[in-house]
């Protein structure tokens, strides 16, 4: 039996069913999740950034909370180590819920984190950079990807 894969959805890819853009890619990775083939990780980071969007997005995340569905609470040692990713100017404040993000992934040690962020989550050169920290910091590396990379294409 292929272990199920814990992923990190950040907001993007939720949002992202509904733009035209994103949305055969985020919408079968939703498939997945509700079919099982994987296990969607959040936290209420996302929650509250959730809150505030399009209804249409607030009740795609309560479907996706419907399916096994993990839910992470930030920690003293999460935000401790998104700090980390900003004193070593992977991300400006301005960005600092992406840096949490990742740091609520790396310390909960899911398999991934799934967005749709290039600018500061999935670029090659912030991935290097998130991970050099974590490795200093004494944590493992995080795999990080678009939906299109994740999702099987047989579906």
């Amino acid at each position: 039996m292929k272990r199920k894969l814990r992923i990190y959805t950040d907001t993007s890819v939720i949002g992202g069913c509904f733009d035209d853009e994103f949305k055969l890619w985020s919408n079968k990775l939703i498939k997945e999740f509700k079919e099982g083939v994987h296990i969607p990780v959040i936290s209420e980071l996302i929650q509250a950034e959730i809150s505030l969007a399009p209804q249409e997005v607030r009740q795609m995340l309560l479907d996706l909370m419907k399916c096994q569905c993990q839910v992470l609470a930030e920690t003293e040692e999460s935000i401790g180590l998104a700090h980390k990713y900003l004193t070593a100017a992977i991300l400006s404040r301005k960005f600092e819920n992406d840096a949490r993000h990742i740091a609520l992934a790396t310390i909960n040690n899911v398999n991934m984190v799934v967005s749709w962020n290039f600018k500061h989550i999935v670029h090659f050169d912030k991935i290097q950079k998130f991970n050099s920290v974590n490795i200093r910091e004494g944590y493992k590396s995080i795999e990080i990807y678009s939906p299109m990379e994740v999702v099987n294409y047989g579906i």
